[in-house]
């Protein structure tokens, strides 16, 4: 069991945040815990009072970001695993949807959470030691109908914390972003934001989308306890991944994606490498 490390969460107030910070305080971490609201944080404490410290913060007020992190560093103690989870859903077909939606779902899911881990990279980076999860999605490695702008966020997301793991692993901080397939959360429910519908032309495709999604909410396979149960495994590890996959949904759905890349590859490959110059 571990001394008593911190871990610094993001969105602990319900979801994978919240059964995130249960399974690491059950494991004997300290965790500091994000929440919106002040209200919010003696409700977080009271799950391991003297070890659970809930603080609030708006991820997308950097200023904000890098204050609380500052504060957590010199009066709580040195934050060693950073898990990036505060973020949300958006529903809709692109061409429905706003540019400002686009742009809000980027300031929080990606840029809330590029905003955390510089905050706290100069404090691991000083001492060569730390542990960084980004949650994304199954979605950030393959895409579905109607969530073109959720995808492009994680996606995004995907990509930073694939390549800042390659730049900060010969300074002792190891990276891994956390694809989750459907788990019992409120992602589908309270909070999604989901575009009005507007155009016919889209309604074969969206309607029994999102009718199914909506009728799935709370149904899904996954259960969030044992996905914080995974996560504390992940961190413990002394060689984590750059990729963990959680649920047998996301195993398949992104194993479909990766066959059907191949084969496009295979299927274009003449061309492909056509537009090389000839070597000498």
């Amino acid at each position: 069991m571990p001394s008593k490390q911190l871990a610094f969460v993001t969105g602990v107030s319900s979801g994978f945040g919240r059964a995130i910070s249960i399974s690491l305080l059950n494991a004997g971490y300290r965790v500091v815990g994000t929440v919106r609201q002040q209200a919010q944080i003696a409700e977080f404490e009271a799950l391991a009072p003297e070890h659970a410290h809930g603080v609030v913060l708006d991820v997308t007020v950097d200023a904000d970001v890098a204050a609380v992190v500052n504060r957590t560093e010199t009066e709580v103690g040195p934050i060693e695993i950073l898990i990036n989870n505060a973020g949300y859903g958006h529903e809709g077909i692109f061409e429905e949807s706003s540019l400002a939606d686009l742009r809000a779902q980027f300031d929080v899911n990606v840029f809330g959470a590029a905003a955390v881990i510089k905050a706290v990279l100069p404090f691991m980076r000083q001492r060569r030691s730390g542990r960084i999860v980004n949650i994304t999605s199954m979605g950030g490695l393959t895409t579905f109908p109607g969530l073109s702008i959720y995808h492009a966020s994680k996606f995004a997301l995907e990509g930073l914390s694939e390549s800042l793991g390659k730049e900060l692993k010969s300074l002792g901080i190891l990276i891994t972003a956390v694809e989750p397939g459907g788990f019992r959360t409120d992602w589908a429910g309270r909070s999604m934001v989901r575009t009005p519908r507007s155009i016919p032309d889209y309604d074969a495709i969206m309607v029994p989308i999102r009718d199914r999604r909506q009728k799935l909410s709370g149904n899904q396979p996954g259960d969030p306890a044992k996905a914080g149960d995974a996560i504390v495994k992940l961190i413990a590890s002394e060689n984590p991944p750059a990729h963990l996959l959680l649920g047998a949904d996301a195993f398949k759905f992104v194993n479909e994606k990766i066959e059907t890349l191949q084969s496009e590859l295979a299927a274009w490959k003449a061309v492909t490498l056509s537009t090389d110059f000839p070597k000498e």
